[in-house]
């Protein structure tokens, strides 16, 4: 396309919305209630929103890694985008975006994207000079087909992608690496590992109710969720559930927004969910107040586990781990019994600890052993991938003739990974540990990783151990990162790839959480000389097959929008109830559930075909059969240091938005006033904090919301910023993971450290 000049970003900048129109929006959906201060329900306006003039009208998704999803609408006039909004077809987004969302436009236009191909002379040195496309690709080909040459294999080339871009066609980066050969895969989640192993063993698939279903619930307990931030959507159906009379419980170690709405908040001992979850079992037990149908009926191993309860567990001492009173598990352990139908949300935080997956476990069995499984309105809400039964046909791709590789049993490749082109191969691709990125590149040998592409991931600021990071990347003889602006992976690059926003690709989109799917349509043409991931795997293709013919089977030539099309299929199709994908021109569309219930037939996909409260398969795999109590991490420094997920960002994307930097310009460290008293730290004043791992300075902000013992900072990316969480936090794996994602979580919440006036 034609250069994109500064008057044209000047005038895309400078579109209806502006940041007052932006703030009303806000109100309107809701969104400002999610802001500081903001602890009120949304309220609606009675006199709507009328838009003025002649739009072109596209249909988007949000593709970051967020509950959400969120189905939108794009106004494009002469080519700019003239505003967003969600998408009112889908009763879930029902035409409101976050914060976030509704900024979506000020990221294809902003002026700090990396605009070309850029080649950094001197890695760490900000020395960039721009390049072609086809000089940036002989580079990157002749540097693949030299380790090619060295290793006669190309496990010395790394990839290490995850959720910068769910979109389907953007799994083509990891077809892009297939298309190669054989080569070295950072494997695994950090997201959300530990908890999917744990809901696997226990009802023998990852499934949670339809979100939509929460009005249903006469009993709600969060449990380590805080949608008031992370799911906005989902808010609207928990009031609908409190107006019609349910009881909203939050369980968290921060005083979040969401506990704010909430009946009852408890604020357990960090780590300790596993004991209260228990001694709630064993009051029920106590009670009989649990479902003698479904435990008998439904499900094997119930008689164990009363048994491991009866002998290991009481309240007093469920009590005195959690540090929740007696008397109030007590309580809240038969409102939930005896109301239903009743429900818990566990969230995603709960299971980044060393005993993660246990404490999912027995969240499940108290919700299982109440007969709220498989019930309207009731359910352990976790998490799905009902929906994603795509074809993958970016991602399914040959490897060349007689390429060689890694000999051995490998297991899955992340928790999206189809399995498909991993049987009895001769051949396979070498899987390490995504969560240990650093140890991965300093330990993995034979050959060693050489070169690292980065795609839809931000390592240093999200992989753990920056200083053993950085050491890591010093090993590297190449980085390439492909990326929409210059984080601080790019700063540790030596070539850099402008790679297009949701606006300029097309695309498809579903859910981990709601049930929807959305199309995203290319809404205008792709900024400066940004190109899709597809687009670029196919510019490297053709370069290799240049240098040496035969060497990448990734086709050279595609259509983006054909190659979207070829990821739907019959099943796909039938699932949602459509004929074609064009049916999502008209907006998004829900899947066709038998019901909104999980499990609603018992079938449960375990071994014995029942919930299994003992899983001998569990066992088999080096942990107890039952949700029995495992201790958590022994702490190394005085304070435990929480890292969990702002408002204003989605892991390091958004916040460097200029928008999102006004309401949340500098980042923090939190602290309970207590704590501060003890250390002489002042509200607003400078702090160093220390860890086994590193150390850093940064503002401190005196709040109750956490606990004395405990220091909270945000994690995320702020432009032109040296913070970063990662400096404090280290490697240490949660208990589970591995068998459903290929390597086992992270202990992100199991960090400790100590804080003093800098």
């Amino acid at each position: 396309m034609a250069p994109i000049d500064r008057k044209f970003i000047e005038r895309a900048l400078a579109s209806p919305v502006t940041r007052r129109k932006f703030l009303q929006g806000l109100l309107v959906s809701g969104a400002l209630a999610s802001m500081p201060g903001g602890l009120l329900k949304a309220v609606t306006s009675e006199a709507g929103i009328t838009y003025e003039g002649k739009y072109q009208v596209f249909r988007n998704a949000c593709p970051r890694n967020c509950y959400d999803t969120c189905s939108i609408k794009t106004y494009v006039k002469d080519g700019v985008v003239q505003f967003i909004e969600g998408a009112p077809e889908s009763t879930f987004t029902a035409g409101a975006l976050c914060v976030k969302g509704f900024s979506y436009w000020r990221r294809a236009y902003s002026p700090d994207r990396i605009k070309y191909p850029m080649v950094q002379q001197g890695r760490g040195s900000g020395n960039w000079k721009r390049v072609s496309w086809d000089e940036a690709m002989t580079r990157i080909a002749k540097k693949i087909l030299e380790i090619k040459k060295k290793d006669d294999s190309l496990l010395g080339l790394g990839l290490t992608k995850y959720s910068g871009n769910f979109g389907i066609t953007n799994y083509g980066v990891e077809g892009m690496m297939s298309s190669l050969g054989y080569t070295t895969r950072f494997v695994g989640t950090p997201c959300w590992p530990a908890g999917i192993d744990a809901q696997n063993y226990d009802l023998g698939n990852m499934w949670c109710n339809d979100p939509e279903d929460f009005v249903h619930a006469r009993y709600a307990i969060l449990w380590g969720a805080n949608p008031a931030w992370c799911s906005v959507h989902t808010m609207k159906f928990i009031y609908e559930a409190q107006e019609r009379g349910a009881k909203l419980v939050v369980v968290d170690p921060v005083f979040s927004q969401t506990a704010a709405k909430a009946d009852e908040y408890w604020r357990p001992n960090t780590g300790q969910d596993g004991a209260l979850a228990l001694g709630m079992c064993r009051h029920i037990l106590d009670k009989g107040m649990y479902d003698k149908e479904f435990v008998t009926q439904h499900a094997v191993g119930f008689e164990e586990f009363a048994e491991y309860l009866r002998r290991e567990v009481t309240v007093e001492w469920a009590a005195q781990k959690s540090g929740i009173p007696a008397q109030d598990i007590a309580k809240v352990a038969e409102e939930f019994a005896t109301a239903k139908p009743a429900t818990i949300w566990i969230g995603y935080g709960l299971q980044r600890h060393v005993n993660g997956g246990a404490m999912v476990r027995a969240i499940d069995a108290l919700v299982a052993m109440t007969g709220n499984v498989g019930k309207v309105g009731g359910g352990a809400r976790y998490g799905h991938l009902y929906t994603w039964g795509f074809n993958y046909h970016a991602l399914i791709q040959k490897q060349p003739e007689g390429s060689k590789g890694y000999v051995g049993a490998t297991g899955p490749m992340g928790e999206f990974d189809t399995g498909q082109g991993a049987k009895a191969a001769k051949y396979s691709d070498r899987a390490v540990n995504i969560n240990q990125t650093a140890r991965m590149i300093l330990e993995t040998n034979d050959p060693p990783v050489r070169m690292l592409w980065v795609s839809c991931k931000n390592p240093f600021s999200q992989d753990f151990d920056l200083t053993m990071l950085k050491k890591a990347f010093k090993k590297l003889e190449m980085v390439v990162v492909v990326d929409q602006f210059y984080n601080q992976t790019v700063e540790q690059a030596d070539i850099v790839l402008p790679v297009t926003t949701l606006l300029e690709e097309w695309t498809q989109n579903v859910s981990y959480w709601h049930y929807w799917m959305s199309l995203n349509e290319q809404a205008i043409k792709p900024m400066f000389e940004s190109k899709s991931n597809i687009e670029i795997a196919a510019l490297l293709s053709a370069k290799m097959n240049q240098l040496s013919p035969g060497s990448c089977t990734f086709s050279p030539k595609l259509n983006s929008k054909k190659w979207m099309e070829m990821e739907f299929n019959k099943g796909i199709y039938d699932l949602f109830g459509i004929k074609s994908w064009q049916d999502l021109r008209k907006g998004p569309v829900k899947a066709k559930l038998a019901s909104s219930a999980a499990w609603h037939d018992y079938k449960f996909k375990t071994p014995s075909g029942k919930y299994e409260f003992k899983s001998d398969l569990c066992k088999e795999h080096g942990h107890q059969a039952l949700p029995e109590y495992l201790a958590n991490r022994k702490p190394y420094a005085p304070y435990r240091l929480l890292t969990p997920h702002s408002k204003f960002n989605i892991h390091s994307q958004f916040q460097n938005l200029d928008w999102m930097a006004e309401f949340n310009p500098e980042p923090f460290v939190y602290i309970n006033p207590k704590l501060a008293a003890k250390k002489g730290i002042a509200d607003g004043s400078l702090v160093k904090l220390s860890s086994k791992v590193g150390e850093m300075q940064i503002k401190a902000k005196l709040t109750d919301n956490v606990a004395p013992d405990t220091l909270l900072m945000y994690e995320g990316w702020f432009n032109k910023n040296p913070y970063n969480v990662q400096n404090m936090v280290d490697d240490t794996s949660a208990d589970m993971g591995k068998w459903k994602t290929g390597a086992p979580g992270v202990a992100i919440h199991d960090q400790f450290c100590d804080v003093n006036p800098a």
